[in-house]
């Protein structure tokens, strides 16, 4: 029986494929420009200061601009936002193609950061459409949108020795597409209006867990990775930087689908909390070097790949009706706001701290966000 208001088991499972679809199509070009920009930042016209502006832009006006997005798409409804989304990733996939200089460049990095913002709202959002099963389509989309990069990544790493970078981007402009077709097949209803709130409130637990999972696993982990892998392989280190990108991705794709298992059999906030708790003892054992390292590196990635898909669903059952899409546009800002001060941080920690202090005290703060999101309402 499907509850009032919600869409039908077959109908949900549909629009979370074609919403991830959409996603997966496009997010490649920006992936890619993460391993390029910075290694080719001349043939784009920019230095390599500026090559770190235009990557950190796309996320700096997400921060800005996830409540608008998320009325825009509370209003206007799923394919409405995603179809615009769509064709304004793959146009600013393009223009890294075309463009050249920090102001060009910078324009189609602001383009994508809002575009992104309307899919990645779309992919947590239409899984926690239908209560049930929510964990499971959760975990099974995150799966279908980590194979885009993952692809992108090693085909443009080849394609970039042979045709160079702007030939990426021009084909990865192409490859996106086909993502305005899926974002055509979602639900044309809106969600509603949402509630009138501040712009700005005072973070819940589950707000501080999605600031400090995104610094401490999206931003100091994930440099901390790259940084491994090239000192483990210093003759070749832009492919491993791009192995080690494209490990995280192959990880979300094999495990994210457990991730609803867990939440069935645990419960998804005990399912989080538990994992969160795993991930910070990954973070420790990198910390702590030699063969720990490693242990603490793998570990860490495949828990991280488990644990992303699990705080939609809490958040979407806590926030039902219109405050749902509000709630998820909230808590995805925080975790962009982590993830964009991770990098920062590891920037400057690591050249002057030992790595046990850096990776320790990572590991404590999101031990102490995973252990305060344990009741309800956080």
């Amino acid at each position: 029986m499907t509850p009032a208001g919600e869409p039908s088991p077959g109908r949900a499972d549909r629009d979370t494929r074609n919403s991830a679809l959409t996603l997966a199509l496009t997010l490649p070009g920006d992936t890619v420009l993460y391993l390029l920009l910075p290694l080719h930042a001349a043939v784009f016209g920019v230095t390599l200061p500026e090559a770190g502006l235009l990557l950190a832009a796309n996320r700096l006006v997400r921060i800005a601009g996830y409540g608008w997005i998320a009325r825009v798409y509370a209003e206007r409804g799923p394919r409405a936002a995603c179809t615009v989304a769509a064709a304004a990733a793959a146009l600013a996939t393009t223009g890294y193609a075309v463009l050249s200089g920090v102001w060009a460049l910078l324009a189609a990095r602001l383009l994508w950061g809002l575009a992104y913002a309307a899919m990645n709202i779309a992919v947590q959002a239409l899984p926690t459409a239908r209560a049930e099963g929510a964990e499971r389509r959760s975990g099974w989309s995150r799966s279908i949108v980590a194979a885009g990069p993952m692809i992108g990544l090693a085909g443009g790493a080849l394609l970039a020795e042979w045709a160079g970078p702007r030939a990426v981007f021009l084909a990865l402009g192409l490859v996106s597409l086909p993502a305005i077709l899926f974002a055509a097949r979602l639900p044309v209803a809106p969600e509603g209006r949402a509630g009138a709130g501040p712009r700005f409130s005072l973070p819940g637990a589950l707000d501080l867990w999605a600031f400090t999972f995104g610094l401490a696993m999206d931003g100091i982990f994930i440099i901390g990775l790259a940084v491994l892998a090239a000192e483990a392989l210093p003759q070749g280190a832009t492919l491993a930087a791009g192995g080690a990108l494209a490990l995280r991705y192959a990880a979300e794709i094999l495990l994210s689908p457990l991730a609803g298992r867990l939440a069935g059999q645990w419960g998804a906030r005990r399912a989080l909390v538990l994992l969160s708790l795993g991930s910070a003892g990954g973070l420790l054992l990198l910390g702590l070097g030699g063969a720990l390292l490693w242990v603490g590196a793998l570990g860490t990635v495949l828990l991280r790949a488990i644990v992303q898909p699990l705080a939609g669903p809490i958040v979407a059952a806590e926030n039902p009706g219109g405050a749902r899409v509000p709630a998820l546009a909230r808590q995805a800002t925080w975790r962009d706001i982590g993830a964009g001060a991770g990098p920062l941080l590891a920037g400057i920690l690591f050249p002057l701290l030992p790595a046990l202090l850096v990776y320790g005290g990572a590991a404590a703060m999101l031990a102490a966000a995973s252990l305060a999101v344990r009741r309800r309402g956080g």
